[in-house]
């Protein structure tokens, strides 16, 4: 079957890639205003992120597919990548609450280095010596950025290093599940899965007076709105993500996540003025180089076995 124009339109997969790379950040600045200027904690924000990420794309999917949306072939597993997702945004939230925006982006991005390694021992992908000299040389960027960091906010400058090995967790049971359900289906069951996560450790976290699982309303207007558009965000920015995916190969998307390091920086002056130092700029340009290194290596393998 020839593929129709939806999905091979490289050109428009990449347009949407990009645009939902500038805007993501937006979501994580809102959870950092959040934390700083209306004090709510890093826990209850990530629960109103998928909350409110229910609330605005649920009744929308039940309107175009019923509830066919929620008919997972492997519930528990999608169910699973949510409380992962929720788990991995939870840090990340957290970690923006403590850090500048583009530090804990230029962190976050070892992520495709842990995913590289993950796919390689446990799903025998084949990942060359060239690849893993470049997973070195990514941590060893990682480092440079951390270094400053760990030294001004101490453990918390780990944060974003576990948020990259969950969500890397996350992506992996995405190749591993592959297509035994849609993508609208395992967004939807990750959606719910996540919100129940959150509901669990906001009601652990608070239970053991851990401030950053303290549970509040929205202490303005304001800060209801910006929430509800957090919410708004996660749901469908990554509906654009998945829709680019279904137009473009992954290879070809792939280097446009760095975007968010870009949006980041700028979110982050404008907003909060915070702006990466000259050595964190060295580190951040060593990840993303050996990111784009591996994405390009995956490539060449990728054309190799069609070859073959």
């Amino acid at each position: 079957m020839k593929p129709d124009s939806e999905h091979h339109n490289p050109l428009q997969g990449m347009l949407l890639m990009a645009g939902a790379m500038i805007v993501l950040p937006a979501m994580d600045a809102i959870a950092k205003y959040m934390a700083t200027f209306e004090g709510m904690s890093p826990g209850q924000i990530t629960f109103y992120r998928f909350f409110f990420q229910l609330v605005c794309t649920l009744p929308i999917l039940f309107a175009i597919f019923g509830w066919n949306a929620l008919h997972a072939k492997r519930p528990w597993m999608n169910l699973l990548r949510g409380a992962l997702h929720g788990a991995a945004s939870l840090l990340f939230f957290a970690a923006v609450k403590y850090m500048p925006l583009a530090d804990v982006f230029a962190i976050y991005f070892v992520e495709p280095f842990m995913l590289a390694g993950l796919s390689a021992l446990f799903l025998g992908e084949k990942v060359g010596w060239r690849r893993w000299a470049a997973i070195v040389v990514g941590f060893g960027g990682a480092m440079i950025v951390i270094q400053p960091s760990y030294e001004i906010f101490g453990l918390k400058a780990l944060l974003p290093v576990a948020c990259a090995f969950l969500f890397s967790l996350y992506l992996f049971m995405n190749r591993a599940i592959g297509m035994a359900d849609s993508p609208l289906t395992m967004q939807t069951m990750a959606g719910i899965g996540g919100t129940v996560f959150m509901t669990a450790a906001l009601f652990v976290g608070n239970g053991f007076g851990v401030s950053d699982f303290d549970v509040s309303l929205p202490s303005s207007g304001l800060g209801l709105l910006l929430l509800v558009i957090l919410g708004s965000l996660s749901g469908y920015v990554h509906m654009i993500v998945v829709r680019a995916f279904r137009m473009a190969p992954l290879s070809l998307l792939a280097p446009f996540q760095y975007f968010e390091i870009i949006s980041a920086t700028v979110l982050g002056y404008a907003l909060f003025g915070d702006f990466p130092s000259f050595s964190k700029w060295i580190g951040i340009l060593i990840i993303v180089a050996s990111g784009l290194f591996i994405i390009w290596r995956e490539r060449v393998q990728a054309r190799s076995l069609k070859a073959a």
